[in-house]
């Protein structure tokens, strides 16, 4: 009763150290699991590290009026949830919300790739051209405001409570960081868990420099949305290769302050599609 007490009064808490619990077993994992120059790893891991600076109080303060959202809209019974049937279920209730919560994460990814003035913030993560557990906080402070914001969009029009946002985070959190790890799940386990997960297999082809991967397996936790909307693509290790198309220049990119400058700098875009490459490959067998 005192730990349940303690959770709902220290919510914001509670999430920041499960995310660094979480983030320091995977990374640890990594340190066994993947060989690298310790001095090179240390810079990248120092570099992405420093996200955290301006993420954090972001979150922590936007969090506070998603739980002022959340308790109106309990209080006044407001949300889609009210009119699913048969609510009253606990399994019926948490697993309809924990699916429509996860819709609106695969609804605000899509959408930061296909807004310009959106993509311009989301870029930032997409142009790491070495995908690891720090990849995971590399977040501009400017996506990290649309981000909590989609969020509140999201509880306003739904209504769940806030133990069900807390059971939702702590997936998120878990396979977020997991998808951003080095190491990938054998085939075999990565088909049978892909079916419904996002898993590092799927991700990384996410992190693929250019179109048509960058814009597939928007999932944050399910991967059915991606199936569903026919968005999921696959890859093997060996044909991913990290970063962004229209930023694979290191030197200029690669600096803390030059990073956070990206978004007020002018869009570049490669409008390359799957339409185009099918008519590449079909110029090509004509050519031939």
């Amino acid at each position: 009763m005192l730990v349940h007490l303690f959770v709902r009064q220290h919510e914001d808490l509670v999430q920041v150290i499960f995310y660094a619990s979480v983030i320091t077993m995977f990374w640890m994992l990594e340190r066994f699991i993947c060989l690298h120059s310790p001095a090179e790893k240390r810079q990248h891991i120092f570099l992405n590290a420093k996200f955290i600076l301006t993420a954090l109080p972001i979150q922590l303060g936007l969090t506070t009026f998603v739980i002022l959202i959340i308790n109106w809209t309990n209080r006044n019974h407001w949300g889609l949830i009210y009119y699913v049937p048969w609510r009253h279920n606990v399994w019926l209730y948490y697993i309809s919300l924990f699916l429509l919560l996860d819709l609106g994460e695969y609804t605000y990814h899509r959408v930061m790739h296909k807004i310009d003035m959106l993509w311009k913030f989301h870029l930032v993560h997409h142009s790491d051209m070495k995908v690891d557990i720090s990849t995971t906080v590399r977040e501009h402070p400017g996506e990290t405001v649309v981000r909590v914001s989609f969020l509140m969009l999201w509880v306003f029009l739904l209504g769940p409570v806030v133990s069900v946002l807390m059971l939702r985070q702590v997936f998120q959190t878990f396979f977020n960081i997991m998808a951003h790890t080095e190491f990938r799940l054998p085939r075999r386990l990565n088909t049978v868990v892909g079916a419904i997960f996002i898993t590092p297999n799927l991700h990384h082809v996410h992190h693929h420099y250019e179109l048509p991967y960058t814009d597939c397996n928007y999932g944050d936790v399910l991967s059915i949305w991606d199936r569903l909307f026919g968005t999921y693509q696959e890859l093997s290790k060996n044909q991913v290769n990290f970063g962004i198309d229209t930023h694979m220049d290191v030197v200029p990119d690669s600096g803390f302050l030059a990073i956070l400058k990206i978004p007020f700098k002018k869009l570049e875009r490669n409008k390359r599609s799957i339409n185009h490459e099918t008519d590449d490959k079909q110029e090509s067998i004509l050519r031939s």
